[in-house]
């Protein structure tokens, strides 16, 4: 073990130590890559003389195979400074012009309560945490998200919800395969209405093709539903602002046993009769509008209700109530969103699809503003929007409908020059080809109103007042009027002040584990630094207040960041094309398997529907396959974790002729570079079929070896992972794919407004795959987070990331190995950026399984590593290279310190059903409780090393109890009791 009192001052950062001559050509290059790499010089020397090597670079030649070794240096910009890195960003970002919006289409300028932006947005505790796998650390997290599955809940007036979607045209996707699973109807054919918003329209679109779903897009009013369909998608209120009452129609599609989906607008819902009022059977859309900003598109949360009957085949997350071990209400992920990833293959969804840092935005604007609040909104925004349309029939112009909520129509005669005299006033307004939209959000006021009255008046003057204008009318049905309330539960009525509201949401953080406690060495999930300086541009107004479907004219600062980024990933991928629009892994698989597929379809092969899997792969890729239509196959690997190559062989000849893909991770799951990677690529490409690479591990690569040099046709990119975008408890992500060049005529539509329509202007034949986000460029607003980090790093602070990554594994496999055995290693028994330690043995010598190591670790102040995957009985470790020497060995003594715990089971010291491990998490009420009976002390139980008696973080409940929750499945606050808020 070392010694790090003998190496605290070595350890400090290097340019702390250098002279003052020195300081101009030393700090200013390079102080950023000193303050996000955790392992200096000195601690290198220390690390590398354990492992048996001079210097870094002989470790990284030989745990890289030279066959793929890059021989040049990445061509990048020069590194710069945090400061500098800024200033540039900025310059940039006021390239982009900030128009007042009216454009609508599901996104609307909203105000994020300040009490939010800084408790939430940009506070690192809740940004930095990870998806709440451990829910004994993740009580915070968790509740904020029943919040929202709750708000959904009310709002909607269906039974169940889940915590979050990816984006609105992506969770009405998830409405029509869900529907088409669960119905009885024995038809392939689901209705769309014309009047859905266009960018959902063409999602649904990309996500049929390859499920044998034929769609009919059609307006309901005139269809016949008498027609076979499986299922149907109608906006609420439309996409134009009409409010139609879809009661008849429901009904009908209803007596054809077919499936009903209200994409709705969640504010209108406040004032509007409920989805399940009206008798649909799904609810989606998005809450963006509650306190989220623009964006220019994301990340936003999405969300998706339905019946209890469907719970089950709900897509993504649902957060449940269950019970800990001391019988207190705690909560958890409910089982059934875990099988969709369990189940690979078998799976109808992707679980990687959830936005939860966004979530708890929405359901805490809900919460400060309660069932009074939202509802005062809603009747301000409806009403200004009934003056506005009063004010302009007077101006002699007629809307589209009298019954709306916040959207009206405008037929207008010359659109151009509105158009001219709106962009003049720095205005955009939604242009079709004879008339105009206007929509209304809580940002706007009376003198918003008038000025455009004023644009429409065309240089007339107003002969009325606005405040002759006030109406009770409310523009809504009096049939579809909202009776019933919502956001009636405590939780929602007792924080409306900020002092309330900030006590409560410190309350919630103080009970989730995140990186501001300790590392988090979740293997394939790459937890590492999210500085500051990466995220303080995410709140600029010139990124978060612009419209996703703004005309480009408005957006260069976003396009330069965009076309920069882009290359940037190109050169560090070695691919020819990047999109950026995949908002999620998730989505970034799913949109390279769609490319691969439409490539296959150019060339006449759209019978290549097989998709070869090795059994290491994420749960993901199978999920991902099977969302595209391909049939898997499993490639077995070998005791050494590498792809069986003559099994690859073997599977590749036999399915020849429809051989689409093999997805592959690099380096492997199994936490090894594989050395044959190019020989897999050959066999692949040798029988027709195109090499996916899961991005995942890109961690391990970057300025060492690129996917594109050594035969990967697509890969995804985690920027979520690799390129510091924080994880923020489980979203919001990014998932970018690159291409060789074969491929980009099949990369994704970055969808536009035109001149005059809603409509993108694409030729019929188009061999783009299409829209994958709703978003033309995803999750736009959070991209400046990866663009710092590059422009900061440079192509040498990449590349020392990199080896510091692959240092800092093999290190901790170094020092846990006396201890636990490390499953896969490569030829030269070196891992790449993580290691496998194996707990099996355990079971049999202590009756000690991976949880109860993974729950000890919270006892110790950890997070536990990935446990179970892709080995069952095992845990992989990924350090970063973020942490400093000093968290390594605490962490590694922390599993040490375990394993010795475990040995005093072994040895028959510790008693083997009632000990420290199968008791862990404890909690400071089950310490402080008068009937302490276990054969172990209170202070080992809390306490169990030097660190923890000066920083102890506690988890809040005890083990929890995931087959109860799941046999008494509650996802909202409704009815709990007994729960304390």
């Amino acid at each position: 073990m070392l010694d790090l009192k003998n190496i605290t001052s070595s350890t400090a950062p290097e340019y702390t130590q250098i002279t003052s001559s020195q300081a101009q050509t030393s700090i200013a290059e390079d102080i950023f890559k000193h303050r996000h790499l955790g392992i200096n010089k000195k601690a290198q020397q220390l690390m590398l003389k354990k492992l048996g090597y001079d210097n870094l670079d002989s470790l990284i030649n030989t745990a890289v195979p030279s066959s793929i070794r890059l021989q040049n240096s990445l061509k990048l910009p020069s590194s710069l400074t945090e400061t500098k890195a800024l200033a540039t960003l900025k310059v940039i970002a006021e390239e982009n012009q900030v128009y007042n919006s009216y454009i609508g289409m599901g996104y609307y300028n909203c105000i994020t309560p300040a009490v939010i932006q800084r408790n939430i947005l940009e506070n690192p505790n809740w940004y930095t945490a990870y998806t709440p796998y451990q829910p004994e650390i993740a009580q915070g997290r968790l509740e904020a998200l029943l919040n929202f599955q709750t708000m959904i809940i009310d709002f909607t007036g269906l039974e169940i919800a889940n915590a979050s979607l990816l984006d609105e045209g992506t969770a009405a996707a998830e409405a029509m395969t869900m529907s088409y699973q669960v119905t009885k109807h024995k038809s392939n054919t689901f209705f769309i209405d014309i009047n859905c918003h266009p960018q959902t329209i063409e999602v649904i679109k990309t996500r049929a093709k390859y499920l044998d779903i034929e769609l009919i897009i059609d307006n309901p009013q005139i269809f016949n539903f008498n027609t076979p369909i499986f299922g149907a998608l109608f906006q609420y209120p439309a996409t134009d602002g009409t409010i139609y009452d879809y009661q008849d129609i429901i009904e009908q599609i209803h007596q054809q046993k077919g499936i009903v989906t209200l994409a709705a607008d969640l504010l209108s819902l406040a004032l509007l009769k409920s989805p399940g009022e009206l008798n649909a059977d799904i609810a989606v859309g998005n809450t963006q509008r509650f306190g989220v900003p623009l964006g220019y598109g994301g990340p936003h949360a999405a969300y998706f209700a339905t019946k209890e009957e469907y719970k089950r085949q709900v897509p993504g997350r649902i957060v449940g109530v269950s019970k800990d071990v001391h019988d207190q209400p705690a909560l958890r992920l409910a089982l059934q969103t875990r099988e969709q990833h369990i189940r690979r293959d078998k799976a109808t969804s992707n679980i990687c699809t959830a936005q939860v840092l966004l979530a708890v935005i929405a359901s805490s604007y809900a919460v400060y503003h309660g069932e009074e609040g939202i509802k005062n909104i809603a009747l301000r925004v409806n009403q200004l929007t009934k003056i506005l349309a009063k004010g302009l029939e007077i101006l002699g112009y007629k809307t589209k409908s009298h019954h709306f909520f916040d959207t009206i129509t405008i037929k207008v005669d010359d659109i151009n020059s509105v158009r001219l005299k709106a962009e003049a006033n720095l205005i955009n307004f939604r242009y079709f080809e004879n008339s105009i939209g206007i929509s209304i959000d809580e940002t706007k006021t009376i003198e918003d109103i008038k000025q455009i009255w004023s644009i429409f008046a065309q240089n007339k003057e107003l002969s009325f007042n606005s405040s002759d204008l006030y109406v009770d009318n409310l523009g809504i049905p009096s049939q579809l009027k909202r009776q019933s309330r919502y956001l009636t539960e405590a939780v929602f009525n007792q924080y409306h002040s900020e002092t309330e509201l900030l006590r409560y949401l410190y309350r919630l953080e103080t009970k989730d584990l995140s990186l501001t406690t300790s590392m988090i060495a979740l293997g394939s999930c790459t937890m590492k630094l999210n500085a500051t300086a990466e995220m303080i541009p995410i709140t600029w107004a010139e990124f978060n207040n612009i419209h996703p479907f703004a005309p480009l004219s408005q957006t260069k600062g976003y396009q330069t960041i965009f076309t920069q980024l882009e290359a940037w990933l190109a050169e560090i991928t070695g691919f020819a094309a990047i999109s950026l629009q995949p908002n999620a892994g998730s989505q970034g698989e799913y949109a390279g398997l769609q490319v691969i597929r439409k490539y296959h379809d150019s060339k006449g092969e759209g019978n290549r529907n097989i998709c070869l899997i090795p059994e290491s792969a994420h749960g993901t890729n199978p999920a991902s396959a099977v969302m595209c239509g391909l049939k898997v196959i499993v490639v077995k690997c070998d005791a050494e974790g590498n792809i069986d190559i003559e099994d690859l062989k073997a599977k590749a000849e036999k399915h020849q002729k429809n051989l689409a893909a093999l997805m592959i991770t690099y380096p492997s799951t199994h936490g090894v570079f594989e050395e044959g990677i190019k020989d897999i690529c050959g066999i692949i490409h040798a029988y027709g079929g195109q090499v996916y690479l899961d991005g995942a591990n890109m961690n391990a690569q970057v300025g060492l070896c690129r996917p594109g040099d050594f035969g990967a046709d697509v890969c995804h990119l985690n920027l979520h992972k690799t390129f510091c975008i924080p994880h923020g408890g489980g979203g919001p992500g990014v998932g970018p794919i690159g291409v060789m060049p074969h491929l980009i005529p099949f990369l994704p539509i970055n969808y536009q407004l035109s001149a005059i329509s809603c409509q993108q202007n694409n030729d019929d034949d188009s061999q783009s795959i299409g829209m994958i986000s709703s978003a033309p460029w995803g999750s736009a607003s959070i991209l400046p987070i990866s663009w710092m980090y590059i422009a900061m790093m440079g192509s040498e602070g990449l590349t020392d990331a990199t080896k510091i990554a692959i240092l800092n594994a093999n290190y901790i496999a170094h020092r846990l190995a006396p201890h636990y055995p490390i499953l896969f290693t490569g030829k030269s028994n070196l891992v790449a950026h993580e290691c496998i330690i194996d707990l099996r043995p355990l079971r049999k010598t202590a009756q000690i399984e991976v949880e109860d190591v993974a729950k000890r670790l919270i006892d110790y102040g950890f997070h536990a590593p990935t446990m179970s995957w892709p080995v069952g009985g095992t845990m992989m470790i990924e350090p970063t290279e973020s942490e400093s020497l000093s968290e390594l060995d605490r962490f590694c003594d922390a599993m040490i310190g375990i394993r010795e715990e475990i040995r005093a089971i072994e040895k028959g010291e510790a008693d083997i059903k009632d000990n420290v491990l199968k008791n862990a998490p404890h909690t400071a009420m089950s310490l402080i409780a008068s009937d302490w009976n276990h054969p172990y002390s209170r202070e080992s139980a809390a306490y169990p090393d030097t660190f923890t008696k000066q920083h102890k973080f506690w988890a809040t409940v005890g083990r929890i109890d995931n087959a109860y929750g799941d046999r008494n499945l509650i996802c909202s606050c409704i009815g709990i009791n007994n729960y304390n808020y």
